[in-house]
Protein backbone atom coordinates (compact mmCIF):
# COMPACT_ATOMS: atom_id res chain seq x y z
CA UNK A 1 0.00 0.00 0.00
CA UNK A 2 1.42 3.33 -0.85
CA UNK A 3 1.70 6.12 1.58
CA UNK A 4 -0.32 9.37 1.98
CA UNK A 5 2.31 11.59 0.04
CA UNK A 6 2.73 9.20 -2.78
CA UNK A 7 -0.85 8.81 -3.61
CA UNK A 8 -1.32 12.50 -3.36
CA UNK A 9 1.43 12.98 -5.94
CA UNK A 10 -0.11 10.10 -8.00
CA UNK A 11 -3.95 11.87 -8.08
CA UNK A 12 -2.31 15.48 -8.50
CA UNK A 13 -2.34 16.91 -11.89
CA UNK A 14 0.48 17.07 -14.29
CA UNK A 15 -0.08 20.65 -14.25
CA UNK A 16 -0.44 20.94 -10.65
CA UNK A 17 2.92 19.32 -10.39
CA UNK A 18 4.95 21.32 -12.59
CA UNK A 19 3.40 24.28 -10.37
CA UNK A 20 4.56 23.00 -7.22
CA UNK A 21 8.15 22.28 -8.57
CA UNK A 22 8.29 25.61 -10.48
CA UNK A 23 7.65 27.46 -7.88
CA UNK A 24 9.91 25.81 -5.44
CA UNK A 25 12.19 27.47 -3.79
CA UNK A 26 14.98 26.24 -1.85
CA UNK A 27 14.96 27.48 2.11
CA UNK A 28 17.80 28.50 4.52
CA UNK A 29 18.33 29.27 7.99
CA UNK A 30 19.14 32.54 8.82
CA UNK A 31 21.85 33.53 11.52
CA UNK A 32 19.93 35.48 14.18
CA UNK A 33 22.53 36.78 17.35
CA UNK A 34 21.21 35.98 20.81
CA UNK A 35 23.42 38.94 22.09
CA UNK A 36 26.18 41.01 19.99
CA UNK A 37 29.46 40.79 21.70
CA UNK A 38 31.11 43.40 19.50
CA UNK A 39 29.27 46.09 17.12
CA UNK A 40 31.42 47.45 14.43
CA UNK A 41 30.25 51.19 13.09
CA UNK A 42 31.23 53.13 9.61
CA UNK A 43 30.08 55.70 7.49
CA UNK A 44 30.25 56.13 4.17
CA UNK A 45 29.95 59.64 2.56
CA UNK A 46 30.44 61.48 -0.68
CA UNK A 47 30.78 59.51 -4.18
CA UNK A 48 29.43 55.97 -3.21
CA UNK A 49 32.21 53.76 -4.35
CA UNK A 50 34.19 57.03 -4.73
CA UNK A 51 33.49 58.60 -1.64
CA UNK A 52 35.11 57.89 1.43
CA UNK A 53 34.55 55.76 4.51
CA UNK A 54 35.07 55.83 8.43
CA UNK A 55 34.64 53.90 11.40
CA UNK A 56 36.50 53.51 14.61
CA UNK A 57 39.81 55.45 13.86
CA UNK A 58 40.29 53.73 10.13
CA UNK A 59 39.80 56.04 7.28
CA UNK A 60 39.45 55.33 3.42
CA UNK A 61 39.04 57.39 0.38
CA UNK A 62 37.15 54.57 -1.89
CA UNK A 63 37.91 54.27 -5.62
CA UNK A 64 36.23 51.99 -8.49
CA UNK A 65 38.45 49.86 -9.19
CA UNK A 66 40.10 50.50 -13.03
CA UNK A 67 38.16 46.88 -14.29
CA UNK A 68 35.13 48.90 -13.72
CA UNK A 69 35.71 51.83 -15.15
CA UNK A 70 36.90 53.75 -12.45
CA UNK A 71 40.61 54.95 -11.05
CA UNK A 72 41.45 52.30 -9.08
CA UNK A 73 43.03 55.49 -6.84
CA UNK A 74 41.66 54.05 -3.66
CA UNK A 75 40.33 51.41 -2.31
CA UNK A 76 37.14 49.43 -2.56
CA UNK A 77 34.42 47.62 -1.15
CA UNK A 78 35.87 44.15 -2.47
CA UNK A 79 39.00 44.74 -1.24
CA UNK A 80 37.53 44.93 2.14
CA UNK A 81 35.54 42.49 2.21
CA UNK A 82 38.21 39.74 0.69
CA UNK A 83 40.51 41.27 3.64
CA UNK A 84 37.82 41.25 6.30
CA UNK A 85 36.94 37.16 5.31
CA UNK A 86 41.03 35.96 4.74
CA UNK A 87 41.39 37.27 8.46
CA UNK A 88 38.38 36.18 10.15
CA UNK A 89 38.75 32.69 8.77
CA UNK A 90 42.57 32.70 9.68
CA UNK A 91 41.48 33.19 13.42
CA UNK A 92 38.91 30.68 13.17
CA UNK A 93 41.64 28.53 11.68
CA UNK A 94 43.53 28.75 14.42
CA UNK A 95 41.13 28.33 17.31
CA UNK A 96 40.24 25.01 15.99
CA UNK A 97 43.50 24.07 15.37
CA UNK A 98 44.52 25.21 18.32
CA UNK A 99 41.73 23.44 20.27
CA UNK A 100 42.25 20.30 18.13
CA UNK A 101 46.21 20.47 19.55
CA UNK A 102 47.58 21.18 16.22
CA UNK A 103 49.10 24.36 17.18
CA UNK A 104 51.81 24.11 14.53
CA UNK A 105 49.34 24.28 11.99
CA UNK A 106 47.73 27.29 13.54
CA UNK A 107 50.90 29.20 13.41
CA UNK A 108 51.53 28.02 10.13
CA UNK A 109 48.18 29.20 8.66
CA UNK A 110 47.90 31.21 5.80
CA UNK A 111 44.64 32.29 4.06
CA UNK A 112 44.18 33.92 0.47
CA UNK A 113 40.71 35.18 -0.62
CA UNK A 114 39.30 36.99 -3.82
CA UNK A 115 36.63 38.65 -4.50
CA UNK A 116 34.94 38.93 -7.66
CA UNK A 117 32.14 41.02 -8.66
CA UNK A 118 30.36 40.50 -11.67
CA UNK A 119 26.53 39.94 -12.94
CA UNK A 120 24.81 37.20 -11.98
CA UNK A 121 23.27 34.43 -13.60
CA UNK A 122 20.12 34.46 -12.46
CA UNK A 123 19.47 38.27 -11.79
CA UNK A 124 20.43 42.12 -12.96
CA UNK A 125 22.77 43.94 -11.43
CA UNK A 126 26.04 42.57 -9.57
CA UNK A 127 26.87 39.95 -7.82
CA UNK A 128 29.80 38.56 -5.59
CA UNK A 129 31.66 35.31 -5.93
CA UNK A 130 34.92 34.21 -3.08
CA UNK A 131 37.57 32.04 -3.58
CA UNK A 132 39.49 31.07 -0.92
CA UNK A 133 42.67 29.04 -0.64
CA UNK A 134 44.87 28.21 2.62
CA UNK A 135 47.62 27.28 3.23
CA UNK A 136 49.53 25.42 6.19
CA UNK A 137 46.28 23.23 7.14
CA UNK A 138 44.77 19.52 7.14
CA UNK A 139 41.58 19.21 5.69
CA UNK A 140 39.84 18.64 9.26
CA UNK A 141 41.06 21.74 10.48
CA UNK A 142 39.92 23.36 7.29
CA UNK A 143 36.34 22.30 7.18
CA UNK A 144 36.07 23.24 10.65
CA UNK A 145 37.63 26.35 11.02
CA UNK A 146 35.11 27.51 7.85
CA UNK A 147 32.21 26.13 9.72
CA UNK A 148 33.16 28.12 12.26
CA UNK A 149 33.97 31.11 10.55
CA UNK A 150 31.10 34.04 10.96
CA UNK A 151 31.87 35.35 7.67
CA UNK A 152 31.63 31.77 6.21
CA UNK A 153 28.49 31.11 8.50
CA UNK A 154 26.88 34.44 7.08
CA UNK A 155 27.65 33.44 2.91
CA UNK A 156 26.20 29.80 3.97
CA UNK A 157 23.52 31.24 5.95
CA UNK A 158 22.44 34.73 5.37
CA UNK A 159 21.74 36.91 8.25
CA UNK A 160 19.44 39.62 9.48
CA UNK A 161 19.84 42.47 7.57
CA UNK A 162 18.07 45.99 8.62
CA UNK A 163 17.79 49.21 7.00
CA UNK A 164 16.14 52.00 7.80
CA UNK A 165 15.99 55.68 7.35
CA UNK A 166 18.35 57.47 9.65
Amino acid sequence: MLNIATRTVLRASPARIARATTNYLPSRSIITLKEPKYTAHATAKGAGRNGHVEGEGLELDMATPKALGGSGKGSNPEQLFAMGYASCLLGAIQLVANKAGKKEMAKKAVVHASVHIGEPTDMPGFGLAVDLKVEGVDDEVLKAGHEFCPYSRALKHGVVVNISKA
